[in-house]
């Protein structure tokens, strides 16, 4: 399969201590591999002081631009990555019983609108296997409970590492992964929650928006860290609703909103876009 984004060859990517001559020195590099630059973004953080770019070149090969670089910004301390702009992101997606967030995932994979192989799905319930198997994509679960969490966290683990994965996404997989797995996985997991948080905690948050009369809901996109819905944003997006809709039409309009939300932070990180600058996240669109 071949994602249909028409990108580049290659996408550089790049981050370091910011200093007058970092961008003179990178491009130099790429040049003198016969590499042409087709896209440049870069930001520096007023916050954090760090200098971070995005770059996408053709003509260049590989290994010769990640040496070229590795020598041009040896002085700035820069922590970089060179890769394949056409190599399809290995993803684990990890689900419950909501197919909504998944489905859309699968379709845009099928459809070559998202950049990434799902290489398997995990659930904690069985009732998503028919829609695994309908796209081609091996389902496995185990119900997960108290006494049954740290065997299914470390399964996770095996495939993460057995199958090379690159990210682990939370399509409305309802059970909190422990500190220890938060950990392993930072910068590389992705989960989707609806944008009524810290307002709306706990069960039905649509039926607690609808008795609270809400104006807008939406979703928001962030990177999985020990505390719980606190980490890096990735994407969020909101919808107007109003006092006319019920229950059933928030869920419908707030599902929509997550799945989307949720397949644009994948296509974004698949896409070597999203640069982490701490608490916060740097999106080269």
């Amino acid at each position: 399969m071949q994602y249909s984004g028409g990108m580049p060859d290659l996408v550089l990517t790049l981050r370091c201590p910011d200093r007058p001559g970092i961008v003179h020195s990178i491009t130099a590099g790429i040049v003198a591999v016969g590499g042409n630059i087709v896209e440049l973004q870069q930001f520096t953080s007023p916050d954090t002081g760090q200098f971070f770019t995005r770059i996408e070149v053709q003509g260049a090969q590989r290994s010769a631009l990640e040496d070229a670089v590795a020598r041009q910004t040896g002085q700035f301390g820069a922590t970089f990555a060179v890769d394949d702009a056409t190599r399809l992101t290995r993803t684990l997606v990890l689900a419950s019983k909501a197919g909504h967030a998944l489905n859309e995932l699968l379709f845009r994979t099928r459809a070559g609108a998202l950049p990434i192989d799902v290489v398997r799905v995990m659930a904690n319930h069985d009732v998503l296997a028919p829609m695994a198997e309908f796209y081609g994509v091996p389902f496995t679960h185990r119900y997960v409970a108290s006494e049954t969490k740290d065997a299914f966290e470390d399964e996770i683990r095996r495939v993460v590492i057995d199958e090379g994965i690159e990210l682990v996404v939370l399509a409305r997989y309802m059970q909190i992964l422990s500190p220890g797995l938060c950990d392993s996985l930072a910068g590389r997991a992705i989960n989707i929650h609806h944008s009524f948080l810290p307002g709306f905690k706990g069960a039905n948050p649509y039926r607690q928006a609808h008795t609270r009369g809400v104006k807008l809901i939406g979703a928001t996109a962030h990177f999985v860290t020990s505390d719980l819905d606190e980490g890096p944003i990735i994407e969020q997006n909101v919808t107007r609703v109003d006092h006319t809709m019920n229950v059933s039409k928030l869920v419908g309009k707030g599902q929509a909103q997550e799945s989307q939300t949720l397949a644009e932070a994948v296509r974004l990180f698949a896409e070597r876009r999203v640069l982490l600058d701490g608490a916060r996240t740097v999106i080269f669109r």
